[in-house]
């Protein structure tokens, strides 16, 4: 079966398929390796792509216009210090005239019905870089850092996300690892446990992908992961909850003790932010990310 995702929108993973999925994955991979041969197609020549800051971040930003540019596209920056958006006309106008100048758009900030509309009024394909329960491109991101580093198919794959289990990291890997049959826990503290409503959307998918998707407090969910996967102490605009956080959240703390629980020697640890001291690197964590931002370029 063909795969055409030309002019498709990237909004969250539920709007996929899994044989879509597989498609955006076996790109990334196709494109990672010629990358690596100095293979440049500079398929997006002539393009201009809009980067919609309401939320910073280094990598993501870093990750969309390398990708953009070794592409051959131009890429605009707007942040919230930058641009009238949302200040001083309404978000549908706004989006609508943002789709007379630029070809694609990524968003990152807050609500999931912001990068929602920007897509149903731009008339152009609108990317999202997160969301406040969303992370889409993290995944995909993520999802092939696994298929290089675990010597099993997805559908074989257990994630165990540990900690604040109701963040947009821990859903948007439960709408990843639903669509592709994979093992997903969300490991926490009931007081932080995810929405009955998104469980119940995500269990309705497993239904049909063979995925298990659980939420537990208890250690023992631990046994047989392949992957343990964390976040911060607070979600970002939450920094003054951290020292409750903190108490809450330091017994799903990510030590060695918790990691020899899974009773898998080949497990492997994964943060959405890689930093180094969490036994990651930050560059090649951007390279990684980079690759899928570079597919997302292509789908135009």
């Amino acid at each position: 079966m063909a795969v055409n995702l030309k002019g498709r929108s990237f909004l969250t993973l539920m709007d996929f398929s899994p044989l879509e999925i597989r498609y955006m994955l076996d790109l990334s991979h196709d494109l990672k390796a010629k990358k690596r041969a100095g293979i440049y197609n500079y398929i997006l020549k002539g393009k201009n792509i809009l980067l919609l800051f309401e939320k910073t971040s280094t990598r993501t930003r870093c990750a969309f216009e390398v990708a953009a540019l070794e592409e051959g596209a131009h890429v605009t920056f707007l942040d919230s210090g930058s641009s009238q958006f949302g200040k001083k006309e309404s978000l549908e106008d706004s989006a609508k005239v943002l789709g007379r100048f630029y070809d694609g758009i990524e968003y990152r900030g807050y609500k999931q019905s912001v990068v929602e509309d920007l897509a149903k009024y731009s008339g152009v394909p609108v990317w999202n870089g997160l969301t406040d329960i969303d992370h889409p491109t993290q995944i995909l991101a993520d999802l092939l850092t696994i298929e290089e580093h675990v010597a099993k198919p997805l559908n074989k794959i257990k994630v165990v996300f540990t900690g604040d289990t109701r963040n947009n990291m821990s859903y948007a890997w439960m709408y990843g690892c639903a669509k592709m049959g994979m093992h997903f826990v969300a490991y926490g503290p009931k007081e932080l446990a995810p929405s009955e409503d998104i469980l119940k959307s995500v269990r309705e998918v497993a239904k049909e992908t063979g995925a298990i998707i659980e939420f537990s407090s208890d250690a023992a969910s631990l046994k047989g992961a392949d992957v343990i996967y964390t976040d911060v102490w607070a979600s970002m605009g939450e920094e003054d909850q951290i020292p409750e956080r903190v108490k809450l959240l330091t017994p799903f703390k990510v030590t060695m003790d918790l990691l020899k629980k899974t009773e898998n020697p080949d497990v492997i640890f994964m943060h959405c932010l890689q930093d180094r001291e969490l036994r990651g690197d930050l560059f090649l964590c951007m390279c990684l990310y980079r690759e899928i931002c570079q597919f997302m370029m292509h789908i135009i």
